[in-house]
């Protein structure tokens, strides 16, 4: 059975191969051992806290195939981002040039830097390994972040987002941050997609642009790729747009990927989710897969099955042995879950 538990120590190895798989551009699991070990350190102290608002809490989860014991995929969700270290965006804004006397009227895209995401809660590192890609896997990394938010709401800010990675190279070469490179940096993308990814952000206020700039002056290869996605994040922000998340003009610094948004209480799974308890019996029948979790923290699990039968009209949850073993639950507690297909 596979299921998503938070990261613990002995998870290194595994994280630091998915970190090397990830490539470039996906700066939330840099390739650097003390990086990727503060982080391992950091959510498991953020699993075991006590808190009753979003603050410097970084969960990260793993999806374990059971069985096997190997880590298939990753999973995280960041409590309020910004805080700590600013967190910049471009937004796309129009300028309107406008002679009446000569007759001419035109509209210009402005990108213009911005902290305005500052203490948003940030859904992110979400990576499945590629021999693991077919069938529910993804889907279920994707959506158990929102099932956590929905159980635990008071360790997470009103808005969410998630940024998407952008249009990038198999060489990690970005045409929109080509631009900047020719006209304010001398660093290749790769090199500041690595000084982001280990947290040395100084170099952007630095060296960035300070005033807006009219995207009308980029090269047309950079022009093109603004508010776009890379090719194998395409489906993750599918799921998104099918949870709720819209793009409200927000593009990343360095690849110009979009970054899409939501209310915690509007996410169609943190809506639809139900909360139950739980009786176990081997007696179900069912064709509907559920994505299902326990209520815990520390402890949490989660897991896909179709060994679920919701009974409303008592308000209970049945579920199989195996389900009940793989989520850490007996007869009587409480679970979340919500169709996964």
């Amino acid at each position: 059975m596979q299921v998503i538990r938070p990261i613990k120590k002995s998870d290194f190895d595994a994280l630091k191969q998915i970190a090397i798989e990830s490539g470039h551009g996906f700066t939330s699991l840099p390739v650097n051992d003390e990086q990727l070990s503060e982080k391992i350190s950091r959510a498991e102290l953020s699993f075991n806290k006590s808190a009753s608002s979003p603050g410097d809490e970084g969960y990260l989860f793993v999806l374990e195939d059971t069985q096997t014991g190997e880590i298939l995929g990753t999973t995280a969700i960041e409590a309020a981002v910004g805080m700590n270290v600013p967190l910049y965006h471009y937004h796309k804004s129009k300028s309107v040039h406008h002679s009446k006397a000569l007759g001419v009227y035109n509209t210009v895209e402005v990108l213009t830097m911005c902290n305005d995401y500052t203490g948003a809660s940030e859904i992110c590192t979400l990576f499945l390994r590629e021999a693991f890609r077919k069938g529910l896997a993804g889907r279920l990394l994707s959506r158990v972040r929102f099932l956590f938010m929905a159980e635990h709401p008071t360790r997470f800010a009103d808005t969410v987002i998630a940024e998407m990675r952008g249009v990038s190279d198999a060489h990690g070469h970005s045409p929109f941050w080509e631009w900047l490179q020719e006209h304010f940096f001398s660093i290749d993308f790769p090199e500041a997609d690595h000084l982001i990814g280990i947290g040395s952000k100084g170099f952007i206020s630095e060296l960035m642009p300070k005033h807006p700039i009219y995207a009308n002056l980029l090269s047309e290869k950079a022009q093109a790729v603004i508010g776009q996605v890379h090719e194998k994040t395409k489906p993750a922000l599918r799921l998104l747009e099918k949870e709720g998340f819209e793009h409200r003009g927000y593009v990343d610094l360095f690849d110009a990927g979009p970054t899409v948004e939501s209310k915690l209480n509007k996410i169609r799974s943190v809506k639809e989710s139900i909360n139950s308890k739980v009786t176990i019996s081997d007696d179900i029948s069912n064709e509907t897969v559920f994505a299902i979790c326990n209520t815990s923290i520390a402890d949490f699990r989660a897991t896909f099955t179709p060994q679920v039968k919701y009974i409303k009209e008592q308000g209970i949850t049945v579920i199989s042995p195996e389900v009940a073993k793989a989520l850490n639950v007996s007869e009587g507690d409480s679970i979340r879950f919500i169709n996964l297909t």
